[in-house]
């Protein structure tokens, strides 16, 4: 006999349920039932999964949902039905039904009656079941009123022709199934067997309270007894389902599980996304439209000249390509975007990944990067030999975002625009964090947890961390609750634990976005979709990924403030030749410069001795794990002291910028057109191989290789050497687009901090906060930029540029609260002294904290220079104020007593100050003060160090990182600065042990220090830390 389960929940009813989608399915099909049903709380997230995996599984999945709604008799209290979709158009409605819910409730979060007659227009192709669970409202007018529930099924029956009355086989629930069987026959209507399937197996019931205590944040008391009681809720066995009904005389519930089954057919269809229409009037067609764009946008690229034959030729072959691929709407849809971003000044990069190759691209001023001068390669982003989407990923100012996604909304509208689901997991120390806090945990037991789980570059499973952690295996066998605790934790270990909006995806259609994903509310008005990324492409959206980046914000910033000087700069004519920038590079004097940051490649820099935008290209592309092994070999080639050989001399005019290494994915595709006369479509279906790993392709491709490079001349051992060239580099090869584009943004980002440092280092101030705010105040300080405290009636919110010098913002005053600084900041009639300062802020703000703060970080000294007498005299004064209020008269009576005496603070006084107020001084930088505490010392500068030397250096503690081996034990990379540069230091686990506790950022440490060479390569010099002390600024 055939039996389906209908009533099931998964984990995507978020924080309700323990059971995963796969180990629904897996279960249920063990567990005797050829059908299974998924309906899960108002939500269609885990749908799409499901059915892709029952299908796999041999499994009919049914498509469902648990709508929890407002009663149709009584509207106080909120009830369950089962909906399932019987056809395709059935599903499409249960998704618009779930989104429906959603928009009216907020995502569940308001109190809006909402019954199923609000939504009878979305039930077309549903079958409904009124279950016998608690949330019944069958069972509950059963219980308070059973005349009214012969209303309730009328009621039913007039929104469905299809319509179940649920029964649940329990000794407890007779009567009810004597009712509901009354029912039955006074409307005719069948009988089906609803088991409530909440979690797999009875002990599961544990998990669900454990997931439930999360939600709610409550506590779970004596856990042991309770883990061992047994739920009801649970998967039982198809055979037992069968023996149970039967002893209640209820077999036709149970044959009626199937008939459900059989009516129910609806197919989740997966296509290729399907292109939205852009609709213009300008021209008849998309076609001409995007030829007329591009073609205008050409010329404008070359003003008064002609364009150039080989530029023509190239724009006409793409355009053609586009239009044979039916991608024109696609590239007027992102032109559309980019030309609203110009239109209202928002910055734009010169571009991402292999758009850049794209001649048209270019013209639609998508991208700023010339793909003919750089040698880039249109295959590379769109290939003719595979009829795959483009991808244009854009970026846009972090803080400029929005704005660009509800441009996008207010375009395309409700229904056919909306970013993207994902899902916050229970992973290792959330599940443990978690599952501590509703055992009773303190926080201090939590971390202990928390920071026993090992440090790992990827994700770490608690299985994992278990066997490599000696620290977390003595917690877990301690005690039986422990092993409770972990074993909780095991269960609930990736389950989703809440939703988010996807960091860059946006979503557009022509048609029904509600009908294709199912969409629920989300922030700024703009719809979410209710499947992650993984499945909205799939189901037939287009997705454009919008993301945000913070060095376009800079950027940004940068050159308005240049702007307010009266000088204008346009990225795009900045040249890519400057000495003086170049020399930047050379020196490797790059923080705060996008992509050139760390350590590693500054050092790499200092070596290469960069003297043009392409070695910049390199070493961009080369830097990454991976290539990184071929980088001495680079600079070695570069600096003459290796020969550059090629694989083969045909391949030196490809290889010669890159000193003969490969470097760049196109230069892959470029040896197998070259070599073997692949044509650039070819050649990427090779390169695509081999990046991906997949074998089978990459035999078949090497075959073709060999044979057709044979056939261009080419001996078979040349043929075997070259292909085994480009097989050892391809899968570290770089996209040489995206290295140009991201190459240029840091070329710009240089530029700008060697010829207009103030108007740099002020944006960078206004995008970073401790411990990097206070680098940059160091790094501008080194530059001779004269830093300012803030200032009472001046200073805004932000950093400011005043006549080249940088104005400490309010906001970088310790303890200060926003809204007091921006009451500050927003005052247009100067204050006269602090006594006029305290009486016309907002009362509320007369906290004497906050005021000293202001006095310490120099806010006053424009009106009352010695910050010592203002401090002596700051409680009484605010006194004074708080006794006369508003009353000015008596205010001045009591402010003109004279101050009580105190000496001016020193420079150093002042500083301190600062220090602890400001977290850095505007007068001193720390670099000079490292500076006389190395010679105090008789230190050496930190990159004099040769290896295998030891020594003592002085440094400033720029930044650290603190991780946990395999064994468990913390240790940390860190990074010191003295006038000769900033240099990374390990600090392994028995020194830091004795030390990491005293490691602040800011603070200036005398440094035991010994060189040795690095592990992979034992010419480069790492620095190992083998003793510290604290410098103190009296010493």
């Amino acid at each position: 006999m055939q039996v389906a389960t209908l009533q099931n929940l998964s984990s995507f009813t978020l924080l309700d349920s323990p059971t995963k989608v796969s180990d629904l399915i897996e279960t249920a099909k063990k567990r005797g039932y050829q059908a299974v049903g998924l309906a899960d709380v108002n939500v269609t997230y885990g749908l799409v999964n499901f059915y892709e995996l029952a299908k796999k599984a041999g499994i009919k999945p049914l498509l469902g949902m648990q709508l929890r709604l407002n009663g149709l008799v009584d509207s106080t209290q909120k009830y369950d039905l089962i909906a399932f979709a019987k056809t395709n158009a059935g599903y499409h409605n249960l998704l618009r039904l779930s989104s429906a819910i959603n928009f009216l409730t907020d995502n569940g979060q308001n109190n809006n009656v909402l019954t199923l007659k609000d939504l009878s227009k979305y039930l077309a192709d549903l079958l409904l079941i009124v279950p016998a669970n608690t949330k019944s409202e069958l069972l509950s007018l059963f219980e308070t009123n059973k005349q009214l529930g012969s209303d309730l099924i009328r009621d039913l029956k007039e929104l469905t022709s299809d319509l179940y009355l649920g029964v649940y086989a329990n000794p407890s629930m007779q009567n009810y199934i004597d009712y509901v069987r009354s029912l039955s026959k006074q409307f005719d209507l069948p009988l089906l067997a609803t088991e409530d399937s909440e979690y797999l197996n009875p002990h599961d019931q544990f998990l669900q309270k454990t997931l439930r205590a999360i939600a709610t944040g409550d506590k779970i008391q004596d856990a042991l007894p309770l883990a061992k009681q047994e739920g009801s809720h649970y998967l039982v066995e198809a055979e037992q389902l069968l023996q149970r009904y039967h002893e209640f005389d209820l077999d036709d519930a149970v044959n009626n599980t199937w008939q459900v089954a059989e009516k129910c057919n609806a197919e989740v269809v997966f296509q290729k996304p399907v292109l939205p229409k852009y609709h213009q009037k300008k021209f008849a067609t998309s076609e001409e439209y995007l030829h007329y764009l591009a073609q205008t946008g050409l010329q404008q690229r070359f003003g008064q000249n002609k364009i150039p034959a080989e530029y023509q030729k190239r724009l006409n072959y793409e355009l053609r390509v586009i239009n044979q691929m039916g991608f024109d709407d696609y590239f007027l849809i992102v032109w559309d975007v980019i030309n609203y971003c110009h239109r209202v000044q928002i910055t734009t990069g010169p571009g991402r990944g292999s758009a850049c190759g794209s001649l048209v691209s270019y013209s639609l001023q998508i991208t700023e990067v010339d793909p003919i001068e750089y040698n880039l390669l249109f295959e590379r982003f769109l290939n003719p030999s595979r009829h795959e989407m483009p991808d244009i990923d854009l970026d846009i100012p972090d803080v400029q975002r929005d704005t660009v996604i509800k441009y996008m909304y207010q375009k395309y509208g409700m229904d056919h625009a909306a970013q993207i689901l994902t899902f916050g997991t229970l992973a290792a120390k959330q599940a443990l964090r978690d599952v501590g806090r509703v055992f009773g945990l303190t926080m201090v037991e939590i971390k202990k947890w928390a920071d026993a789980i090992p440090y790992s570059k990827g994700k770490i499973t608690l299985k994992e961390a278990y066997q490599q952690s000696r620290e977390l295996r003595l917690l877990v066998d301690a005690t039986p609750e422990n092993k409770l605790l972990f074993k909780t934790a095991l269960g609930l270990e990736g389950l989703p634990r809440h939703y988010s909006i996807h960091a860059a995806g946006l979503v557009i259609s022509d048609n029904s976005i509600a009908g294709i994903s199912g969409l629920q509310a989300g922030p700024l008005g703009i719809p979410v979709t209710q499947q992650t990324k993984k499945y909205v492409e799939s189901l037939g959206l287009l997705k454009i990924d919008f993301l945000g980046l913070r060095n376009l914000t800079v950027l940004g910033n940068i050159l308005n403030l240049i702007r307010q000087q009266g000088i204008k700069i346009d990225p795009n004519q900045i040249p890519l030749n400057d000495a003086q920038t170049l020399q930047l590079f050379q020196q490797g004097k790059t923080d705060a410069v996008f992509q050139f940051e760390s350590v590693g490649i500054r050092q790499v820099l200092r070596k290469l001795h960069p003297d043009n935008f392409e070695d910049l290209v390199a070493v961009n592309a080369i830097y990454r794990p991976g290539p990184m092994q071929n980088i001495d070999a680079f600079v070695r080639r570069k600096n003459g002291q290796e020969a550059v050989r090629y694989p083969d001399p045909s391949l030196k005019k490809i290889l010669q910028p890159t000193y003969g290494i490969l470097v760049y994915q196109e230069q892959v595709m470029q040896t197998a057109q070259i070599l073997a006369g692949f044509s650039l479509g070819e050649a990427d279906i090779l390169r695509r191989a081999m990046s991906k790993k997949k074998q089978d392709v990459i035999e078949q491709e090497k075959g073709k290789f060999i044979a057709d490079t044979i056939k261009q001349g080419h001996t078979k051992a040349i043929a075997e050497r070259v292909y085994q060239y480009i097989e050892q580099f391809a899968n570290y090869g770089f996209n040489r687009s995206h290295a140009v584009a991201y190459t240029k943004i840091a070329y710009w980002l240089a530029y700008l901090k060697v010829h207009y440092p103030a108007a740099f280092y002020t944006a960078m101030l206004n995008s970073a906060a401790g411990a990097k705010a206070q680098d940059y105040i160091m790094q501008a300080q080194e530059a001779n930029i004269k830093i300012l405290p803030p200032d009472i009636n001046h200073s805004s919110l932000e950093y400011t540029l005043k006549n080249k010098q940088i104005l400490v913002g309010l906001k970088a005053i310790k303890g200060l609260r926003v809204d007091f600084a921006r009451e500050i900041a927003d005052n247009t009639k100067p204050y006269k002294s602090l006594n006029d300062f305290l009486r016309r802020i907002d009362p509320k703000f007369l906290q004497a904290d906050a005021i000293k703060a202001l006095i310490m970080a120099g806010a006053f000294d424009g009106l009352e220079k010695n910050r010592n007498e203002l401090l002596v005299n700051c409680d009484e004064i605010i006194a004074n104020v708080q006794l006369t209020g508003r009353n000015i008269s008596l205010s001045e009576i009591l402010g003109n007593a004279p101050l009580k005496p105190a000496d001016e603070p020193t420079g150093a006084e002042k500083a301190a100050m600062e220090e602890k107020v400001l977290g850095f001084s505007t007068t001193t930088s720390p670099l000079i003060a490292v500076q006389k505490f190395a010679q105090k010392f008789n230190s050496r500068p930190l990159n004099q160090f040769q290896l295998n030397e030891s020594g003592v250096g002085v440094g400033k503690l720029i930044r650290f990182k603190q991780i946990r081996t395999k064994n468990g034990k913390n240790m940390a990379f860190a990074s010191f600065a003295d006038t000769s540069g900033e240099q990374e230091v390990v600090i392994f686990p028995r020194i830091y042990e004795k030390f990491g506790t005293e490691l602040k950022v800011g603070d200036i440490y005398l440094l035991g220090l010994r060189v040795q060479g690095d592990r992979f390569d034992q010419n480069k010099k790492q620095y190992l830390l083998t003793n510290l002390r604290k410098v103190n600024f009296k010493e």
